[in-house]
């Protein structure tokens, strides 16, 4: 009985409900920041949730790396294994980021977000925290939640797999 088990790695990950948060979920997300970096901390959450990007990218955007193709906006980052990779980028969000840049005077080459990974996490945990989450909120949790979202919009695992940048639609890490 025990061989008729499945112990391959990646058919136990696909047996695991992968947490996500909804649209709704991320609103209360955001109600949960705290006042004195609000702006940049929703910004840096709205970045993950929409694009799917992973918090080392996320970190290291500065407004160089947004650009147009074909029209749109897009971000041109260096992904995981020292890749470069064009990222779609809601209009909205750039136009918040570039809004931000100007207000708070932060040049081409600067980083929108002047804080480190260890800082991302305790911001996305102490909002999830103040809006009642039982869950684990934390900035991976962001690119599951963009993933689910996007597969629920376009019912295409292969755009999904592109979007991610991952070469196993089971890895999104």
């Amino acid at each position: 009985m025990k061989d008729l088990i499945p112990r391959h790695t990646a058919f136990i990950k696909a047996q695991r409900v992968v947490p996500y948060l909804t649209p709704d979920d991320i609103r209360l997300l955001l109600n949960g920041l705290g006042e004195r970096h609000k702006q940049r901390d929703r910004h840096l959450i709205l970045l993950l949730f929409q694009t799917g990007r992973r918090i080392s990218e996320a970190l290291s955007l500065t407004p160089f790396h947004i650009e147009l193709f074909d029209g749109k906006p897009v971000l041109s980052i260096i992904g995981k294994g020292r890749k470069p990779r064009l990222i779609a980028c809601p209009e909205r969000l750039v136009d918040r980021l570039k809004s931000y840049a100007y207000e708070k005077k932060i040049g081409p080459n600067d980083r929108f977000f002047q804080i480190n990974r260890s800082r991302a996490w305790q911001i996305i945990k102490g909002a999830s925290v103040k809006a009642g989450f039982i869950k684990k909120v934390h900035p991976h949790l962001l690119r599951h939640s963009d993933a689910i979202e996007r597969l629920k919009q376009t019912g295409n695992p292969k755009a999904l797999q592109l979007h991610l940048f991952t070469s196993d639609i089971l890895q999104s890490q």
